[in-house]
């Protein structure tokens, strides 16, 4: 039976130009390199410049997706945007990247779930696809999450960096089988009990102000291996596969001790795991699409891959994602 798949055609990334390693914390935290390794795993992570905003990374991975694609902007019919750090409170930062790339035509919004961004503007923009509201969706992960960090928590503020990650879904014809390429399922879940575990003290309603970040670390960590896990393997069972079927997983890359847990829980090899956490924190919405475009330039996936994405961000949000290359 034929069907309509979202099969990825382009992936790209931007890095902000700042590396600061685990080291610069010492200035004024009591922290030190050791410490921040042994805990999450990370060693660098890149700022934003001054006057660098979302929509300028957003555009740079934009940019370096579609010339993976080889397509140009006006081939993009809509663009989904995840993100929780935009420039403005409205219009959104998709609409700004709209107009940075030049479209004058189709559709551009943003999606906010946090860390789990990516996976639920995956599944939207899947959703768009295979409904027929659009070709070709460019689903982007952007944040500046330094703006958002309180400097003087040393068990949050090194845990974050920013930067962006772009992936360009186009509609394509399949068999209707775990064979196809492009997503074959998807799994979002939400609890919004655990707000208070993972959350910023801000807002236009409630405070007037951005806020800043605050996190229960022990709990969030409990919850994400559990709920993560769990996702995937759900995700998996939608698609009729099973953890044995992926060729690799890209998590979430908030934490190097989540990530092996969550895979050693699931019964996959570290083997199988896209890890850049050491390289870039936690990017939140951006993590894994910048961890599949790394992946994808250094040549590690081939075309048929299996890939599962799973992650899991306030609110608490999460889901999971099972796409073939």
């Amino acid at each position: 039976m034929s069907v309509i798949r979202a099969v990825p055609i382009g992936v790209g990334h931007y890095l902000p130009a700042r590396v600061v390693e685990n080291a610069e914390f010492e200035k004024w935290l009591d922290t030190d390199d050791a410490w921040i390794q042994a805990r999450t795993g990370i060693q660098r992570r890149h700022f934003a410049a001054d006057g660098e905003l979302t929509s300028d990374l957003a555009y740079e991975a934009a940019l370096d997706a579609i010339k993976d694609a080889g397509i140009e902007a006006a081939d993009i019919d809509a663009i989904v945007l995840a993100t929780s750090t935009p420039d403005q409170t409205f219009p959104s930062t998709a609409t700004k990247l709209q107009a940075k790339l030049g479209m004058t035509s189709g559709f551009a919004f943003d999606l906010q779930a946090v860390c789990a961004g990516f996976a639920y503007a995956l599944t939207t923009a899947n959703a768009l696809i295979v409904a027929g509201q659009a070709k070709r969706i460019l689903v982007v992960g952007a944040e500046t999450f330094s703006r958002i960090m309180d400097w003087k928590d040393r068990t949050t503020c090194v845990l974050f960096g920013d930067g962006a990650g772009a992936l360009i879904l186009e509609a394509q014809e399949g068999d209707g089988t775990t064979k196809d390429r492009g997503i074959l399922s998807c799994d979002l879940q939400s609890d919004g009990t655990y707000n208070d575990i993972l959350y910023v003290d801000g807002g236009v309603s409630s405070t007037q102000t951005a806020g800043v970040l605050k996190m229960q670390g022990r709990e969030v960590f409990k919850h994400a291996v559990t709920k993560l896990a769990s996702s995937g393997e759900t995700a998996l069972k939608k698609a009729g596969l099973t953890a044995d079927d992926v060729t690799w997983v890209v998590p979430h890359q908030a934490n190097l001790r989540i990530i092996k847990n969550t895979a050693q829980k699931m019964g996959v090899s570290m083997d199988k795991v896209v890890v850049t956490v050491q390289d870039h924190g936690n990017t939140s919405a951006a993590s894994i699409p910048l961890a599949m475009s790394v992946a994808n330039k250094a040549g590690t996936f081939k075309r048929n891959d299996l890939l599962l994405t799973e992650a899991i961000g306030g609110g608490l949000a999460w889901g999971s994602i099972v796409m073939r290359w």
